[in-house]
């Protein structure tokens, strides 16, 4: 089932007792909320556009193909810098609940 946010939208792949995986779909010049995650780690993996990834201080530039880890605890967000359509593929590892998103910052006024 596909999730419609204002930054694009989600579809779950897969999930088990531990693990969730979902294609993420960044609109153009979107980004997700600035995030910290108590319960879960995720990996991304960009399989289409350009991202750019906060991660705890550190700002990183993604491309096609490229991936990177996210540990419980720390800060990221995802923004998509390109003019199609961001997707990447994301596994969550831990307590894989939707309710386990701390918001830092958001850019549509959730809290």
């Amino acid at each position: 089932m596909k999730v419609e946010k204002p930054w694009g939208s989600f579809e779950v792949l897969g999930e088990g007792g531990n693990y969730v995986v979902k294609k993420l779909v960044v609109k153009p010049g979107h980004k997700l909320s600035l995030q910290v995650h108590k319960l879960r780690s995720e990996h991304w993996v960009v399989v289409q556009g350009k991202a750019r990834v906060v991660l705890g201080e550190e700002t990183r530039i993604l491309n096609e193909g490229d991936y990177i880890y996210i540990p419980k605890g720390v800060q990221h967000r995802l923004e998509n810098m390109g003019q199609e359509d961001l997707v990447v593929v994301e596994v969550q590892f831990g307590i894989c609940k939707e309710d386990d998103i701390i918001r830092l910052a958001d850019e549509y006024g959730r809290a």
